[in-house]
């Protein structure tokens, strides 16, 4: 049974953290445990039919500046079928 208390403190959580920081997070997690650099992730997304230059996708993950389907493409490019969210 869920008390209000408790849904507060999710609420607040999913309010305050940093959504861009723990995106761009997710994505660098996945490329270390694969030792997949970006010149590598370049490569695999021309593999999938995307084309990117690796200056290109270093400025959109340091930014954050990426929608959820390239973050997908990212995934997929990387063989990534499980994504685990949290610690």
């Amino acid at each position: 049974m869920a008390f209000a208390s408790d849904m507060m403190i999710n609420m607040t959580d999913a309010t305050t953290r940093d959504w861009v920081a723990h995106t761009k997070g997710l994505l660098r997690g996945e490329m270390v445990k694969r030792q997949i650099s970006y010149a590598g992730l370049v490569e695999k997304l021309a593999a999938i039919g995307i084309k990117e230059t690796e200056a290109n996708l270093r400025n959109k993950i340091s930014r954050g500046g990426f929608t959820g389907a390239f973050l997908v493409q990212c995934l997929v490019a990387m063989g990534v079928t499980t994504l685990r969210l949290e610690d």
